[in-house]
């Protein structure tokens, strides 16, 4: 109904205006609010990407962001949510068909802040995010290894032959979706945006659709726990979006690195804060680095080519 998306949109509004202040930490609500219909984050995303031209609201700091050529439209830097938002990262696509990319056989590795596309014989797609290694075997095209980092998995489905991503002693067999992949220090995190996945299906036989997610340890016994994920931020990092929900410093540092090639040490003394709220990875890195220790509650300093947050 029409008044229903005039009252969305007025909501949107609100929430813009009051996130511009810097003690605004109602991200709970926030997030409450965009799950309340599913029309809620693409309304924000249009007023936000309209900012500009609304002359009465506040002003406040201009953004720079570097924008896909695929993008429909420029966004505020605070459409946390709605994310058409390019990562400042050196972004290629690859095809197997065409010149060996992996540097040997069947591995590919990506530094830090790259990004690299590979399509598959099948039609799959593989989104490789930075300082990350997978494999892929040549007689097993419907196979990946993600050995370390973290991956974006759009399969085609094949009744007779799902796509298997093994990493470290997981296995995640893909029914036909997209579901992103991060392995790192011994644990590995799903996110399944589409389709259905199942988590060692002869182990934990866990079954993951849409909007759930697990966090794995290696040295787990039981099967891990199956949590709620958005859909919409679920392989962020492609777009430059980072959303985070009471996640440690330390792994926010590690994203940043890996997606965006960011240095970024976390003092001991903050080394045990917990980080919840939403990261756009600007042009100017100065200014995602300000909005992490805003949002963290902590101070950003140089240190040689990068950074150090302290408390």
């Amino acid at each position: 109904m029409q008044a229903d998306r005039t009252d969305a949109e007025a909501r949107a509004i609100d929430w813009l205006i009051r996130q511009r202040d810097p003690d605004f930490i109602d991200w709970d609500g926030f997030a409450d609010w965009l799950a309340e219909d599913p029309d809620h984050a693409a309304i924000y995303d249009a007023v936000a990407s309209l900012d500009h031209d609304l002359g009465a609201l506040p002003p406040f700091r201009e953004a720079s962001v570097v924008i896909l050529p695929d993008a429909p439209r420029r966004p505020s830097r605070r459409a946390w949510f709605g994310g058409a938002v390019a990562a400042a990262a050196l972004v290629g696509a690859i095809s197997l068909s065409g010149l060996n990319p992996f540097g040997g056989d069947n591995r590919i590795e990506t530094i830090a802040g790259e990004h690299r596309t590979v399509e598959l014989a099948d039609g799959s797609r593989i989104e490789i995010n930075g300082a990350s290694v997978i494999e892929i075997e040549a007689d097993r095209p419907r196979f990946a290894r993600l050995e370390s980092g973290e991956a974006m998995f759009h399969v085609v489905h094949r009744e007779d032959a799902p796509f298997v991503v093994e990493t470290g002693d997981a296995k995640i067999v893909d029914l036909g979706t997209a579901f992103n992949v991060v392995r790192r220090d011994r644990q590995t995190s799903v996110a399944v945006s589409e389709g259905i996945v199942l988590y060692n299906p002869d182990r934990d036989n866990v079954r993951l659709v849409a909007g759930k997610g697990i966090e794995a340890r290696d040295s787990d016994s039981k099967p891990p726990v199956v949590k709620d994920v958005d859909v919409a931020n679920v392989g962020g990092w492609r777009s430059g979006l980072l959303v985070y929900n009471g996640t440690p410093l330390p792994v926010v540092a590690e994203d940043l690195k890996r997606t965006a090639g960011m240095q970024v040490s976390i003092a001991p003394e903050a080394a045990d804060l917990s980080f919840r709220g939403a990261l756009i990875i600007d042009k100017n890195r100065n200014r995602t680095i300000a909005d992490l220790a805003a949002l963290s509650g902590t101070k950003a300093e140089r240190q040689g080519e990068g950074w150090i947050l302290t408390r």
